[in-house]
């Protein structure tokens, strides 16, 4: 009996090594590549900031910033109206600092209401940030991360409901209640992502992750869906709630004390600052920043 034991222990010893060899001799996967991200050097009046552009994640976003900051790309100048080709950003200032939020810049007059003349789509996979499994709605109220957007939420989600459903102006005040109610209740099946779609934002899940929006990171400015030029701000906090409306395209990597010193200054109306804090240039980087 000991004898057949052994023998069966020794089989299955063999067995085990075999299968450890097998294993050894198998072709290994080779290593997923770990995308190329370009670097660039921002100087400021301020300071140096060096910046980690996401090329993978929003490709033709880093494509732009990069095209205009070293003159390799034609906008329309606001202040004469014509063409011109040459460092967009040289020269510009940060026309909107807001304590604790960010500091925006990129824009030609210096006002926040202008750009290279064009305008180009926004580059986010909002499965990648989790907007297709959040809802819209938390209980009776709108998701906290868009708490502030009870009136786009009214405008292209409730009302459109309920005038499909008959209500007008002339409906009496038991029947627009009545059809809230039933309009509200098929409003909470609605995700993040279904709402932001309904406001026109578009996504694409082929596109690598997406970051959010937070301390450090660089995001395209815009006033609406697809509606990117040259404008960008940079995150001072997290925010969040700012995930799937701004393309993320960028992270600092050396150099956060100076946005946090430009962020620090002092501002007035419109939050615009009192000195003016300068681009000197953007490019990439050509070597290590010490």
């Amino acid at each position: 009996m000991i004898r057949i034991v052994l023998a069966l222990m020794a089989l299955s010893f063999t067995a085990v090594l075999m299968a450890e060899l097998r294993a050894e001799e198998a072709p290994k996967p080779a290593p997923v590549a770990t995308p190329a991200h370009t670097r660039v050097v921002i100087t400021t009046s301020l300071g140096t900031v060096v910046v980690e552009l996401f090329d993978d994640e929003a490709p033709a976003t880093v494509a732009n910033f990069l095209a205009l900051a070293e003159g390799e790309k034609v906008f329309t100048d606001p202040t004469t109206m014509m063409e011109a080709k040459r460092p967009f950003y040289d020269g510009l200032i940060f026309h909107r600092v807001i304590k604790g939020f960010m500091i925006q810049g990129g824009c030609p007059l210096g006002q926040g209401n202008s750009g290279p003349g064009y305008k180009f789509k926004d580059e986010i996979n909002a499965k990648s940030l989790g907007l297709d499994k959040e809802m819209a709605m938390v209980g009776e109220d709108l998701n906290p991360q868009c708490a502030y957007m009870q009136r786009d939420f009214m405008r292209v989600v409730l009302r459109p409901k309920m005038e499909a459903m008959g209500i007008t102006d002339t409906s009496t005040m038991e029947q627009k209640q009545k059809t809230f109610e039933a309009v509200l209740k098929d409003a909470r099946a609605l995700s993040l992502q279904d709402f932001y779609e309904k406001l026109g934002y578009v996504y694409d899940s082929t596109l690598p992750p997406s970051h959010k929006p937070m301390r450090g990171f660089l995001a395209m400015a815009n006033s609406g869906p697809g509606t990117n030029g040259s404008q960008f701000f940079i995150n001072l906090g997290d925010t969040p709630h700012l995930a799937g409306k701004h393309t993320v395209f960028g992270k600092i990597v050396v150099g956060m004390e100076t946005v946090d010193a430009i962020g620090a200054v002092v501002t007035a109306d419109g939050d615009r600052p009192t000195v003016p804090v300068v681009i000197q240039s953007i490019r990439r980087e050509k070597a290590a920043v010490k």
